[in-house]
């Protein structure tokens, strides 16, 4: 059998050049990225290009071809740096590189609103966006809304109103509670659940949740 021989053009084979060489794994992790970002709706060539931009030199599919990205930001106001790899979601990155398991997982494709937070202020489905795209902000989970004894007046509110019952998605329905709070809706019940219609409750608190809502919106 002939052995094939490297073409010189084709940034996947060696080169006399000394361009990046990629192994099928980082291949394989470039387009998952761009797959992402297509899902997302951005431009998957630019996120593309960052993946490129991280591939180790040299890369023949040996040890250490997994691309890592450091993304630094602000998490509930303490400055974090993280190194992961550049496929991996806000969410993820949360609960299991910062332990902060308050933001819940649920449907991870941003359906159910369990995986809620704030970034910039505003608030965000965090399985559907990547860690990546968020070097320099802030953002803000339940646990640093509120603490015990010293709640958020939303998080005060769903509990005197019984707003959480089994209390999964319950993280995320406060957190968009609260951005919603700062959203330009009218005041009425219908206006509640239709800027919470992001947010699911298996459970059926939905009056419960409102009524909770309203208690902040008119206190």
């Amino acid at each position: 059998m002939t052995e094939r021989k490297p073409d010189p053009n084709s940034p996947f084979d060696h080169a006399a050049t000394g361009n990046v060489t990629l192994s099928r794994r980082s291949f394989l992790q470039m387009v998952g990225m761009t797959g992402a970002a297509t899902t997302l709706g951005l431009g998957g060539h630019a996120l593309a290009a960052t993946a490129m931009a991280h591939v180790p030199v040299g890369d023949a599919g040996g040890a250490g071809d997994a691309s890592q990205l450091t993304v630094q930001l602000t998490v509930n106001g303490q400055p974090k740096t993280l190194t992961v790899d550049p496929r991996t979601t806000l969410l993820d990155a949360l609960r299991e590189h910062l332990h902060l398991t308050g933001t819940k997982k649920g449907c991870d494709h941003g359906q159910c609103g369990a995986c809620t937070v704030h970034v910039n202020g505003r608030r965000v489905n965090s399985c559907l966006s990547l860690l990546a795209m968020h070097e320099g902000e802030e953002v803000t989970t339940i646990e640093g809304l509120g603490q015990p004894g010293r709640l958020h007046p939303m998080q005060q509110a769903f509990v005197e109103h019984d707003g959480y019952q089994c209390g999964y998605c319950t993280s995320g329905q406060i957190m968009s509670a609260t951005a919603l709070l700062k959203e330009p809706w009218g005041p009425d019940d219908a206006d509640v659940k239709e800027a919470m219609a992001g947010n699911i409750c298996r459970c059926g608190a939905y009056p419960n949740i409102v009524a909770a809502i309203q208690q902040v919106r008119k206190g």
